[in-house]
């Protein structure tokens, strides 16, 4: 493991980048950001990647989540699907089945997107315009999860607007991430890790093997159990504890996402085990339990 360590700083040094000094925490909390995710930009309080959920999302003093892909014209967007069909119902037979991929842009900003949560016409926003709101406010933090993105390009992007130290590179793939972080090795990063115990173990197993290279936060998918269980939610408090100590032991910020739960006591409940960063479908009461557990 040393020697491992060892090689990735000399790494770093021939290629004359540094590695982001202290944890994520410590850096959000120098912008006086809380470690709290919106999840698709604002949860299920705002339209889903959207320019404006973004600047709301920031303006709370959490950090917003956009799902990244690329249109047939080559321009990176701000889009969880793959299609319009659930974010923008009122798009026309001939284009509602049809992939963003396979779309200009121009076509993709003909659709409202800020109609599938009942609120006033929205655009799909180029990443571009999205980086521009951010330029200048160091205190705006973003989770880029990749869809389908040239990695170079979008380099290249978070370079020419010095947003290095802004992006949060994000993921399921650890390849991805290693790879990422040799582009800019000073970005931060998540990985995110869903399914079962046994798969999320594996993952780690994974991991491990890489020696963590390249992740600043971990977070892991913590699902409702079935009715009968004598557990709160899955995986298990005992093996989310376990994974929260080993990784805070590298120095990774450890996340969890409560998959479709809205219940503050199981937020409550992931504090108590030492949680301290959300992803969350529910940001203004994660703010709220998150700000109240801290005073104690």
């Amino acid at each position: 493991m040393k020697w491992l360590n060892l090689i990735f700083v000399v790494i770093v040094l021939l290629i004359g980048c540094a590695v982001p000094s202290g944890s994520p925490v410590k850096v959000y909390s120098e912008q006086g950001v809380m470690p709290i995710q919106a999840h698709r930009g604002g949860g299920l309080r705002s339209p889903e990647n959207t320019l404006e959920t973004f600047i709301e999302t920031w303006e709370m003093g959490i950090i917003p989540e956009a799902d990244i892909r690329t249109t047939q014209d080559d321009i990176i967007i701000c889009m969880h699907d793959k299609t319009a069909k659930r974010l923008a119902p009122t798009t026309s037979d001939s284009l509602i089945d049809v992939p963003f991929e396979e779309m200009t842009l121009e076509v993709a900003q003909t659709l409202d997107v800020g109609i599938s949560r009942g609120g006033q016409t929205q655009r799909i926003p180029t990443l571009e315009s999205v980086f521009e709101a951010m330029s200048g406010h160091p205190e705006r933090f973003i989770y880029l999860d990749y869809k389908k993105i040239d990695m170079d390009r979008l380099a290249l992007m978070v370079r020419s607007y010095g947003l290095e130290r802004q992006i949060i590179f994000t993921t399921k793939h650890h390849n991805l991430i290693m790879d990422w972080h040799s582009r800019i090795p000073e970005s931060l990063s998540l990985l995110w890790i869903g399914g079962s115990q046994e798969n999320i173990e594996k993952t780690f197993a994974s991991i491990r093997e890489n020696n963590y290279l390249g992740i600043t936060t971990l977070q892991i998918h913590v699902m409702e159990v079935d009715a009968e269980s004598d557990q709160p939610f899955k995986p298990s408090p005992k093996f989310l504890e376990e994974r929260r100590e080993e990784v805070s032991g590298q120095g990774i910020l450890f996340q969890v996402l409560p998959w479709k739960m809205v219940e503050p006591e199981v937020y409550v409940q992931l504090m108590e085990l030492g949680v301290r960063s959300f992803a969350t479908d529910y940001p203004l009461m994660t703010v709220e339990l998150y700000q109240n557990f801290m005073k104690k």
